[in-house]
Formats: C-alpha cells, structure tokens, sequence
C-alpha cells in the first residue's frame, strides 16, 4: 500500500516495512548537514522499496530474455476493464539515430494503443539502448529479428493475449516483416518501411558522408572489419551482408492484415503494397506527411506524426475482439513482471558483473532512470548522475551515456541515467511541454536525483554530468548549492538561460561561432545564390555582426568589475570562482570548433585562470557537437574516465 508523502521525499510503498521504518520519511536535511542517514533507512528490504510506483500511463518498465542476454522494454497495459480484447502490439523501432529522433513518437503510440485496450509492448533490441551488449561483429539483423519474435511471445505470456500485431518504424518495419515469417502474427502495421535493404544502405553512406566533413582522419578512412558508422551508430559487417540482400518485395509473407503508410515525399513502397494485393493479402495503403518531422529531426525539434498516429490507431481498432481461452486472464490484467534486474558483464568473464535496474522516483514516480549498480563488494560510495543533452533520453547519443554507465560501474562508481521531467521516458509535468531542453523545475528533478543516489544507495561523493544542455542544468545545480562534489560539462552553448526564451532564437553561442563563418561564406557563389532567393535571414546576420562587439566589450567590463569587488548580476566568472572557494572540482570539455570554448572565455574571463586546476578544460580534435564520430567519442570516454578517477 503506498503511502503519499509531500513532494520531495522518498516513498515506501510496503505498509508493513513503513511502519517498522518509522515511516521511513527520508528528508534531504541530513544530507546538506553532513548527517548520516537513519540506520533503519538502509535495511537492504527497505531500499529495494523506497521507490515510487510509476504515474498512470507511463508504463511498465522491465527486462525480458533474449536467449543467453536481455532486453529492456516497456509494457503499456490498457485501461482496468481492457475493453475485452485479448489482442496486443509489439512495436519495433528504427535504427540508430533515427530511432533517437522517433522515441517519443514511439512512446506516444504505445500510450495511444494502450488506450484503445490493446497492450503495447516497446522493446530495446540487443546492442540498443537499455539492452544487453552484444559481440560488435554480431549480424545485428538477425539478431534484431529474433529479438521481435522474442518480445511476440513475452507480450502474450505477460498480457495474456490470443492475437499479436507488429508496428514497424522505417528498419523496425523490415525487422517486423522477417520476423512475421518465423512467428504467428496476425497483423503488420509498417510505417515508412524499409523496403531495400540495398537503398537503405546508400542513404546510410551519403548521410556518413555528409557528416565527414569536419571530422578527425581517423573518422574519415572506412572501418578495416567493414562496418559502417552512420551519425555515431554502428551496422557490423555481418549486418551489411544481410542488408544488402533483403529486399522486402523478394521476401513472401502470409500475414492476414497488412496496414503499410508510405512517406508522402519520397514514397518507396507503392509497388510493393500492389504486389501484396495481387498475392491476395488484405493491405491498405496509404502515402501520409510526417516521416521528416518523426525520423530526421533532433529529439527537441521531432514531432508526433498525427496522421500516421490516427490512421494506425484507426486500423488498430478495428481488431475484432478475441476470445480468451478459458481460465486465461483477459488483456486488461497484466501479469507481474519478472525481477526488473540486468546483470552486465564487463571485461573478462570470471569478474563479477554489474547490475543494472529501472528506477522510478521524484513526486508520485514521474522521473525515471537506469542505476548501474558496482559490484556488491565495493566499499566506496561514490556515484555520477548522468543528465540528458537537450531531448535525447536517457540513453544518450551513440548510445555513449549507456557505455559511460557501465565502464564507471566496474571501476567502482554508481551511475544514474536519468530523464528530467517531459524527456525520454519521464512524465510531463502539467501544464509544461513534452521535450523541454531547458525546463524550469529541472532542479527540483535533480534534486530527487540526489535524493535517490545519497538515500538508496548511501553514496556520499557525487559528481554530476551532462552534455550540452546537460552540461547547463549541472552548472545550475551546482550554483544552487546542492550537494555535489565535481562536475563534468561537455561543449555547454549555454550558461544562462530565462524561461520564455527559445531554441529557434538567436543564442550567444550563435554569436560567438557565426561571424567567422559568415566570412567564409562571402566567396561562396551559392550562398550568395541563396541570399538572392531569399532563402538567407540577413537580418539574423547583421544581429550576429552588431552583437559580438559588444559581448566582447561587456566581458571586458565584467573582469573590471571582479577585480573591483562589484557583483554584477548572470555573472559566469564569480560564480565559477564561488564554486571553487567551495571546494568543487569542474571540467569543461569541448570539440575543437564547438562554440562553448570561446563563450566560456568571453564570459568568465579571467576567473578561469585564477580557478587553475580546480577548472580543467580539455579540447578534442575532430569531434562535432555530439561526439558522432567513433575516434572523438573514446577521446571523450578516456578524458572524463581520468578526471573522474582523479583523487
């Protein structure tokens, strides 16, 4: 029985450990006085509850094997009465960054098809996101595809469902396809498939292509074991073996009902969906706007594709309501899930692994995160609490906050991955936008972070990390007193931040990078071709132009200021140095042309040379802004790795 608490404080939900506990209200005073915790609040059965059960319509996370591995999903459970159905849908998602981009999308169709009373499981394949590793020389298409015929039968032991539908996303389609050839399926929902793994492939390249042209040389010569690197995720060999000769409207199928969207700009499988009605397979068709706006745009600027979303929830309805086999629970009652535990092994096979589990926590559980756990035998108590950059979750890009998780585990760290409030796989806060990069009340999150870490898991040294906007809400938290103990910031654009402002705005960092980059421009025919047509903002040129002067003059006034003992208000410099005073260690860590390294000069100062080693700054050739490049990204793990390690 959960017992509601304010806001704030950590909530045990078994009646009878409560009241042993002295109701076990943990508050985050003891902390902030250097107080020990209250010894009845570490009880082993204790912890193991003191988290929040999820808020409604969040889902189920959990942890399924996948032969000798697991997988990490969430199963969305319909409403109490279920509506009678017993039919349910396993959706597949898209590859790599695409997959980044769609996963509130992917999110936000497993809600809607849970409303409709039908249960919705969303799965991590194997060497995705929250799932077990794999061999990198794996065929990773093979793997997928037994992974959706794996999550079929774990959606009808778990929700007790006679009927299964698979919604493939773009790869997720063509993974969704094979694996209908090697299971029962009743139904295929295919959103903007992947018909030719062939094409699929040159779009790949050309779009690794397009992104080497500021990366590092190692970056730039194709991998020797013949992999292929795409936006910072990696397709094996093996993989490209088996892409290269799939070919969707070559591989037959017997599924009942077939529902196919197509992208309204570049449509690829009308003549696939034709040949399917000639085999005399039940298939709609239809050519639908929003697989740009779902697939191909940064996590804080993708949208939901409402006609997508409709048309596939309209299809979706008119499954008939399957009868339940006597003595079979209906599909509204969701079976427990098994021990939401993954064990990681690292390194060599006779090390002990680590442990990784699903957490839900902060106000009535709306935050969530991934802990990895340390080996049980490690004495220090230190954790890092990993923050979301912009919109992408928990995760990270390239997969790198899930690598950087479980290296820190085996050298003895816990880690949190956590989502604030509105990303990733955490719920909205009324009234507030989903995907927020800069929300208000993201120290209140933070703070239930720590709450967590320090409370749970008795950790008394805690650093904080974050890349980009990550980077910004660690600075915030640190200049806001929590107690944390060093700060990892990677290529920060921005250290103020005033609600109302916007993304789409003109940024400090624009002003600091653009000029340069407009001098380059002035030789180019095509961007003076541009210009003519319209297609440049002028005005956004001259703001850039008129405004660098004067940050540059106001920087120099804010070292007068310092020197004279002025405060001055949004003043980076005292505030970096009121840090060090109190003892905390910060990092900076840049790409070699991100703008962050000269805003972080223009407006600190001279503070960073009198910080000297308790500000390090550490500058990586050849890697953009996220670190897509597979040279830039170990570059970034071994820098944090020895700061963080770093007595």
């Amino acid at each position: 029985m959960r017992a509601g608490k304010p806001n704030g404080f950590l909530t045990c939900y078994d009646c009878s450990i409560w009241d042993r506990a002295s109701k076990c209200t943990l508050i985050l005073g003891p902390l902030l006085a250097g107080s020990a915790w209250p010894a009845s609040c570490v009880n082993t059965r204790l912890a193991d509850q003191c988290l929040s059960p999820a808020v409604d319509g969040l889902g189920k996370p959990l942890y399924f094997p996948a032969r000798d591995q697991q997988l990490f999903g969430w199963l969305h459970p319909p409403p109490d009465e279920g509506r009678g159905r017993a039919a349910g849908v396993v959706l597949c998602k898209p590859f790599g960054y695409e997959a980044l981009c769609a996963h509130r999308s992917v999110r936000v169709f497993a809600e809607r098809i849970a409303a409709l009373g039908l249960p919705a499981l969303r799965f991590d394949y194997r060497g995705t996101g929250d799932a077990a590793d794999i061999d990198p020389q794996s065929d990773q298409i093979e793997l997928w595809t037994e992974d959706i015929v794996t999550a079929v039968e774990e959606l009808r032991q778990r929700a007790a469902v006679e009927e299964v539908y698979l919604l493939g996303f773009r790869l997720g389609a063509l993974l969704a396809w094979r694996a209908a050839a090697r299971c029962r399926v009743d139904g295929l929902a295919l959103l903007a498939p992947v018909v030719s793994g062939r094409r699929y492939l040159r779009e790949l390249r050309t779009a690794r292509l397009a992104a080497l042209s500021g990366a590092a040389e190692s970056d730039r010569v194709p991998a020797t074991d013949g992999a292929l690197e795409a936006s910072g995720y990696r397709l094996a060999a093996a993989s490209i073996t088996t892409l290269s000769n799939v070919d969707l409207a070559n591989l037959p199928g017997s599924v009942p009902r077939v529902l196919l969207i197509d992208r309204i700009d570049l449509p690829a499988a009308t003549d696939w969906s034709a040949a399917l009605v000639r085999s005399g397979m039940q298939c709609e068709y239809r050519a639908l706007p929003g697989t740009v706006e779902m697939l191909m745009r940064a996590p804080q600027f993708s949208k939901v594709p409402q006609a997508m979303l409709e048309t596939t929830t309209e299809w979706l309805a008119r499954v008939p309501e399957a009868r339940v086999a006597p003595g079979v629970p209906a599909a509204g009652s969701v079976r427990g899930a098994r021990e939401a535990t993954l064990q990681v092994m690292l390194g060599e096979t006779d090390e002990a692994p680590v442990t990784e589990r699903p957490v839900l926590f902060g106000s009535e559980g709306r935050l969530f995160g991934i802990v990895t756990e340390p080996r049980r035998d490690e004495a220090r108590r230190r954790a890092v609490i990993l923050l979301n950059a912009a919109a992408d979750h928990h995760s990270g890009a390239s997969r790198m906050s899930v690598t950087f998780a479980r290296t820190w585990a085996r050298h003895g760290y816990l880690v949190l991955r956590m989502d604030l409030a509105g990303i990733g796989d955490s719920a909205t806060r009324p009234g507030r936008p989903d995907d927020e990069v800069f929300p208000p009340a993201a120290l209140d999150d933070i703070r239930d972070a720590l709450q967590l870490v320090c409370a749970r898991y008795r950790t008394q040294d805690v650093t904080l990390a974050g890349l980009c906007s990550g980077a910004y809400h660690t600075l915030r938290a640190a200049v806001a007193r929590l107690p944390v103990n060093r700060l990892l910031m990677v290529n920060p654009q921005n250290f103020f931040w005033k609600e109302g402002m916007s993304l789409e705005g003109l940024q400090l960092a624009d002003v600091v990078r653009n000029p340069g980059l407009y001098r380059e421009r002035m030789v180019s025919a095509d961007a003076w071709k541009r210009l003519f047509t319209g297609e440049v903002n002028v005005w956004r040129i001259v703001r850039i132009y008129c405004h660098r002067p004067l940050l540059t003059l106001e920087s120099a006034l804010r070292d007068v200021a310092r020197a004279l003992r002025i405060g001055l208000p949004q003043d980076l410099g005292s505030e970096l140095e009121e840090l060090g005073a109190r003892g905390l260690r910060m990092v900076f860590v840049f790409s070699r042309n991100d703008p962050g390294i000269d805003l972080l000069k223009i407006q600190a100062g001279s503070s960073i040379r009198r910080l000297g080693e308790q500000c390090r700054r550490h500058i990586i050739e050849g890697g953009d802004h996220t670190f897509t490049h597979a040279a830039a990204r170990c570059a970034l793990q071994r820098i944090l790795s020895e700061e963080l390690f770093a007595r």
